[in-house]
């Protein structure tokens, strides 16, 4: 049986997953079908973002479980492949809600 930590952080894994560009969106800017700057992959990753912070607020989460769902290396992915600057509002915000939480967050 899963621990209730477990179970949070499969809560917030599927709800950042539903909206994550990075799943078809990002291969179709690899492939060249989508530029970076595309309003549709815009507004998906704009959707993410926020998504992602209120995830991160999932009831139950302990620093163990924050640190699996750490938003960091997708973010680097996103602005690498241009997507994102690394100065974007919504980077800034979720990175610091990220550290908000896990600075609060109860131990293992």
């Amino acid at each position: 049986m899963a621990t209730p930590d477990e179970q949070a952080v499969q809560r917030a894994i599927a709800a950042i997953s539903q909206s994550d560009p990075l799943i078809k969106l990002l291969q179709q800017v690899r492939l060249g079908r989508m530029k970076p700057t595309d309003v549709g992959l815009c507004a998906v990753t704009e959707s993410w973002l926020g998504i992602y912070e209120k995830a991160l607020a999932t009831d139950g989460l302990t620093q163990s479980g924050l640190r699996r769902l750490n938003p960091a290396p997708r973010l680097a992915v996103l602005i690498d492949a241009g997507v994102l600057t690394d100065d974007h509002q919504g980077v800034t915000a979720l990175k610091a809600s990220y550290n908000r939480v896990l600075t609060h967050a109860g131990g293992e």
